[in-house]
């Protein structure tokens, strides 16, 4: 199941390290915040696959509005004179990082015996953290 993903990522790992493209600096803000949609929307999946209740569709349409949206308030920061491509980056920076313990605590549930495992109010107080 693993297999393919990490095949994925040691070929994306490669190809980066041999093929020299520079991005210009115009474009970097928007380039962070397309690589922070990304890993969003890849952590939140992981995180719905390893609960059951994964769904491709809902896994690249999160991809493509959050990256739309955070290119538009990047977009629109930049044309007011303000950084409000820096609110992405928080919103972004904190999902992922829930995401990443969610993901944690539920492998550490799954795989450790001696772990608690949790609650019903818990796994709906996870829920309703996602869909807010």
């Amino acid at each position: 199941m693993w297999i393919i993903p990490v095949l994925g990522l040691i070929c994306g790992a490669l190809l980066g390290s041999i093929i020299s493209l520079q991005i210009p600096i115009t474009y970097a803000k928007y380039l962070s915040i397309a690589v922070l949609a990304s890993m969003d929307s890849v952590l939140g999946g992981s995180r719905s696959a390893i609960e059951g209740r994964f769904s491709s569709l809902v896994l690249l349409s999160g991809l493509v509005c959050n990256a739309l949206a955070a290119a538009v308030l990047a977009y629109l920061g930049d044309r007011l004179g303000v950084d409000l491509y820096t609110a992405a980056i928080i919103v972004f920076g904190i999902r992922i990082f829930t995401n990443l313990s969610a993901i944690r605590h539920l492998l550490m549930a799954k795989y450790i015996k001696s772990y608690p495992q949790p609650s019903e109010t818990a796994k709906n107080n996870m829920v309703k953290d996602i869909l807010r």
